[in-house]
């Protein structure tokens, strides 16, 4: 079986391996025990405080032993529940940790040095793949592995990235155009290549991140940091109350031992979020890289998750991809065959989709008497800045199209009249939805070739769940405003940026910043690069150009642009999963206090009995009970902290109410429920 098999079957494993499957539960079980190193408990504060009370009331039931006095028996039941307590929560983040792992290794597979060709004063000299360093030229041919990343600057070829997208098919790579990026360890299929390497080795978008997910010590978001920053707080504040108990039981005469202390701070602080609380992070940056995702860092992911407006490209994102020449608008007395020969002339020079399907529809209409390129003639390329391409003949005849007002602009400088009709024809192919090019010969106007979009299946009703989510949608499009505006009502965006150059965007994304808005796009080209380097979320496609990738925060292997939308949602669940799991930790603290309080005291003052609403028998079977509880709740929730709660797009306060019944409400029941049941089965047993 070969390397790029393996891979892909490794990648469909990874994808569809259940939660806890053995080898990932296996290596997550080593790591929670290497883990009780206190220098590594430290960046969790609520564990480290729960660890600390472990080992104390270790201590105590040594001394116990050793002196034959307290009740052994319910001090090593103590000591048992809190050290597990400990080792579920470090299981809890060594299982993400294996998860992650596990999704990454495919991407560790295809650093394997390879063989290169390596371009030298024309020469090719073979060298290992590590032995490349950023701006060296390498050729690659059919059946060859592509050394490293970087950018096709000559050919075109078909190219497997199965390895890296998990997708079986083919994709076409080709120089000059936005689609020229190519990734390390994917395979050439057909045709020959010339790649200029843009990363030097160990500086790879997937070094980046098998270091991000592997990496010994992960960086938290700010919002985790501040969330870690209260559970902190709360710790010592119980802390704090727990240490004052005992001067107080003294003074009541109730004997309240270091064990029983420990319990009760282990139950009253939030260990059950501070437990979970790493996993929720980790697994947020596991599903990114499930969705083929490259995030350069967990607070990309995080703040995806607040994103309030979202730039789309129209062509590819919103329509179904590359426009194509459908219908021509001659103007009064111009010859139909005319326009359609000037059109296809005009065409010849551009190399871009739009360009080609004019020619192809020129081919069609004149057959036999279509023109066809002269090699002597001199292109004129297509560019963003004159919006206009054509060519220069031999004879002295020129041809160009482009946009309406590049090309009128051109014929009055050229002293020939805009006819009237033009706007007119213009402004009705528009309004229609397709995109009019205007054809002029000799800087003459001979009318218009309608470019037609047709929307993506099913993109309205992703725009309503975008909306339902509270995110404003904005298309970008090089298309005239009566085009883009059509084309923005038939899909149902909220906003559109008609006409629009790399400046516009980046204008747009500055002003909706200022409005205090956090703004996400997806681009694929050097020209987008400014507006992905300026939004909050920058997602560069991976079959794009060096320069978007560099720029923006995340790369998507799949080269999808509607991946923009997952994006969201992946960022959404996570923040929904964090607060979710947040509210039920906090609520179901107050079940376990009415447990442990009126059990620790109610010997000693009796009145506080009416507070033993559970009716637990004895103040260590509610102690232990509720220690308990506190111990395997974390293990029951690992799954919803590492698949993330089930997420729906709707508004805030939808998602409030649904988070505040299920698992506030839920946290408070829950608690009481199985205290009392594991309060019932100790006695039952005859523990306590």
């Amino acid at each position: 079986m070969s390397v790029l098999e393996t891979m892909k079957l490794r990648r469909r494993h990874t994808r569809r391996a259940s939660l806890f499957e053995r080898d990932l539960v296996f290596a997550a079980l080593k790591q929670s025990v290497v883990m009780l190193n206190p220098v590594t408990m430290f960046r969790n504060p609520v564990m480290f405080v729960t660890e600390a009370g472990a080992f104390l009331s270790t201590l105590s039931l040594f001394h116990d032993l050793a002196r034959g006095t307290g009740n052994t028996g319910y001090t090593l039941a103590v000591v048992i529940v809190l050290w597990l307590t400990v080792l579920f929560a470090n299981f809890a983040e060594a299982l993400a940790e294996a998860r992650g792992k596990a999704q990454a290794e495919s991407l560790r597979m295809t650093r394997q040095s390879t063989q290169a060709r390596r371009l030298v004063n024309g020469k090719e000299q073979r060298v290992s793949s590590d032995d490349l360093r950023q701006g060296d030229e390498v050729i690659v041919s059919a059946g060859e592995l592509i050394p490293s990343d970087g950018e096709i600057i000559q050919g075109v070829a078909t190219v497997d990235e199965s390895a890296i997208t998990g997708e079986s098919a083919p994709v076409v790579r080709e120089a000059g155009g936005d689609r020229s990026g190519v990734t390390g360890g994917t395979r050439v299929l057909t045709d020959t290549i010339v790649v200029r390497i843009s990363v030097s080795p160990g500086e790879s978008f997937l070094d980046r991140m098998i270091g991000l997910v592997e990496g010994a010590v992960r960086q938290k978001t700010p919002n985790e940091i501040a969330l870690t920053v209260t559970l902190a707080g709360f710790t010592l504040a119980f802390l704090m109350v727990t240490v004052s108990l005992w001067p107080i039981g003294r003074y009541f005469d109730a004997d309240l031992p270091v064990p029983t202390l420990v319990a009760l701070l282990v139950c009253l602080i939030p260990t059950t979020i501070g437990a979970l609380l790493a996993a929720i992070g980790i697994a947020g940056m596991d599903r990114a890289l499930s969705a083929n995702i490259l995030a350069k860092s967990g607070k990309a992911v995080e703040l995806a998750g607040d994103i309030d407006t979202l730039l789309l490209d129209k062509t590819g994102t919103i329509t179904i991809g590359n426009r194509e020449a459908t219908t021509y608008h001659p103007l009064p007395g111009v010859d139909r065959d005319r326009l359609v020969e000037a059109a296809m002339w005009a065409s010849f020079g551009d190399a871009t989709p739009e360009g080609r399907s004019i020619v192809t529809l020129g081919e069609k209409t004149l057959g036999d008497r279509a023109p066809v390129e002269v090699p002597s003639a001199t292109m004129i390329p297509f560019s963003a800045q004159t919006r206009l391409s054509g060519i220069n003949l031999p004879d002295g005849k020129q041809y160009r199209k482009g946009a309406a007002d590049a090309i009128c602009d051109l014929a009055k400088g050229n002293g020939h009249a805009i006819p009237g009709q033009i706007k007119a024809t213009v402004d009705d192919v528009a309004r229609g939805g397709s995109t009019p090019i205007v054809v002029a010969e000799d800087s003459q106007i001979l009318g218009v070739v309608s470019l037609s979009d047709v929307l993506k299946p099913g993109i309205q009703d992703r725009f309503k769940r975008l909306r339902a989510m509270g995110l404003r949608v904005v298309m970008v499009t090089g298309d005239n405003p009566l085009t883009a505006a059509a084309i923005a009502r038939e899909a149902g965006v909220d906003d559109y940026i008609a006409e629009a150059k790399p400046e516009d965007k980046l204008a747009y994304i500055r002003k909706e910043q200022r409005q205090g808005r956090l703004v996400a796009m997806m681009g694929d080209g050097t020209n987008d690069a400014p507006a992905l380097a300026q939004a909050d979320i920058g997602v560069a496609m991976n079959a794009g150009t060096q320069a978007a990738k560099e720029a923006g925060n995340m790369v998507d292997l799949d080269s999808d642009p509607t991946k923009l939308i997952e994006v969201i949602e992946i960022g959404k669940q996570l923040l929904m999963t964090r607060g979710a799991l947040t509210t039920f930790s906090i609520a179901n603290d107050l079940a376990k206090y009415f447990a442990i309080v009126p059990a620790m005291f109610m010997l000693a003052l009796p009145q506080l009995s009416a507070l033993n609403i559970m009716g637990l028998p004895s103040p260590q079977n509610a102690i232990l009970s509720a220690l308990i509880f506190n111990a395997i709740i974390i293990p029951i929730l690992i799954p919803i902290a590492i698949k993330g709660v089930r997420y729906r797009p709707s508004g805030a306060d939808a998602l409030l109410r649904r988070n505040l019944l299920i698992y506030g409400l839920g946290g408070v029941i829950a608690p009481f429920a199985g205290i009392k049941l594991i309060g019932v089965l100790l006695g039952a047993v005859g523990v306590l």
